[in-house]
């Protein structure tokens, strides 16, 4: 691989699919690893690299001490400028490792960091540092009760003001407007008063553009896709990224039997999994047998097996709220919640045992799991199923060809399984 443009650094594995899909609609060729790839690692040519973390929700200094190799990936191999790629609901607790990791890739840089998680398509805003979603800040949407990560302030300022070592300002949205240079002048004011990040608000797509050309001009921006945007809008404006035409990513078809998995509780996936009813054949498994031994993942293998040949299938371990309140209660929140997801992970292995190349996965934790599991270790870019989420192909790998599409909780119309496996090859 040659020289890239653009380096990025992903907090989960969903969120970095997300992100190289806005780049590649943008037209930079775009390739996401999972972790800083081995040296001997085949990959293609690309104007972006996104290294794909399980980073989220771990201890600040684990995910520090995760993110650095993949910075000095990044950086050796040419990139200009590195994305800290989070979440557009910005998920991090007070003691959330968000903050340290900028602190710690920002390093003695007395410049200002730009930090924006907005994304107008999906409904994230941005208005005097609060974030919305939708037309309701984060402290009052359903991240206020998410199971690993809840959400208590919707004001950004004081959320990375409490994890971060160094002042926090804000950018306002009539700055924004003014367009690039007044965002760069309000950088460079806020760094002679000793401020280190600023939170830039963002409530319009026309808002990315400004602050995407204001951040490219620096060594290190945070945030989520919407950021991804505005930098590749930027890149391609001024000429150090020629717009890439079609992909021939899926000249060869993968075929074979479609399987999805989902271990997301989030509202949309609920609804997506009754939705699946009508797709193909769905087993609901049963989470509290998932956490107390290793039958719950081998039943669900046998049924997959049973009933693979019968077209699609889905397992699910999502859960309503009160029943995941239940579980932690019983089993411990981050106990419960791992032993799901290694269950899950088994449960793909198994899969992938029984002939399935075309894989679906929802949520992000789940997500994660699957691909370690599964050892992928890079995908190419296919396309959109839906806003953030495209359709994965491996590249690079030792294993079998796949075709994987790995969502996000909140991600997705009512129909998303069936249309992931419609744009499957």
């Amino acid at each position: 691989m040659k020289g890239i443009v653009l380096g990025c650094i992903g907090d989960d594995y969903t969120g970095s699919s997300d992100l190289a899909n806005a780049l590649t609609r943008q037209g930079l060729r775009t390739i996401q690893t999972i972790g800083a790839p081995a040296d001997d690692l085949d990959l293609p040519e690309a104007d972006a690299v996104v290294v794909a973390l399980k980073s989220r929700s771990i201890p600040a200094d684990e995910a520090v001490a995760m993110t650095r190799p993949a910075h000095a990936w990044l950086k050796a191999r040419g990139a200009r400028h590195i994305l800290f790629k989070i979440c557009s609901t910005f998920d991090s607790t007070d003691k959330g490792n968000i903050g340290p990791v900028m602190d710690a890739l920002r390093g003695d840089d007395s410049g200002v960091v730009l930090v924006n998680c907005a994304f107008p398509e999906n409904k994230r805003s941005i208005f005097f540092g609060n974030l919305f979603v939708g037309d309701v800040p984060l402290n009052e949407s359903s991240m206020k009760d998410h199971p690993l990560n809840p959400m208590h302030d919707a004001n950004l300022v004081r959320v990375l003001g409490r994890q971060s070592e160094t002042r926090i300002g804000l950018i306002h949205l009539a700055e924004v407007d003014k367009g690039e240079a007044a965002i760069t002048a309000r950088m460079q004011a806020l760094a002679a008063e000793g401020y280190g990040a600023a939170i830039v608000d963002s409530v319009l797509d026309r808002d990315l553009a400004p602050m995407g050309r204001a951040a490219a001009r620096t060594a290190l921006s945070v945030g989520a896709s919407g950021l991804g945007i505005g930098l590749a809008r930027a890149l391609v404006e001024e000429g150090a990224v020629t717009p890439a035409g079609a992909s021939d990513w899926a000249s060869k078809p993968i075929g074979g039997p479609i399987a999805a998995l989902s271990g997301s509780c989030s509202a949309a996936t609920l609804n997506q999994v009754a939705q699946a009813e009508r797709w193909g054949k769905v087993l609901r498994l049963d989470t509290a047998a998932l956490v107390s031994g290793p039958e719950e993942a081998q039943r669900a293998i046998a049924w997959a097996k049973a009933h693979l040949g019968d077209g699609p299938i889905l397992i699910a371990s999502s859960a309503a709220p009160e029943a995941v309140q239940a579980l932690q209660a019983r089993f411990g929140r981050e106990e419960g919640g791992r032993a799901i997801e290694d269950a899950m992970a088994v449960i793909a292995q198994g899969l992938v045992d029984l002939g399935v190349r075309r894989l679906i996965v929802a949520g992000g934790e789940t997500s994660g799991a699957v691909v370690d599991k599964l050892g992928l270790q890079a995908f190419a870019i296919g396309p959109e199923i839906a806003p953030g989420v495209p359709v994965l192909r491996t590249v690079g790998g030792l294993g079998p060809d796949m075709v994987v599409a790995l969502k996000s909780g909140n991600f997705g119309g009512p129909d998303f399984f069936a249309d992931a496996a419609r744009l499957m090859p």
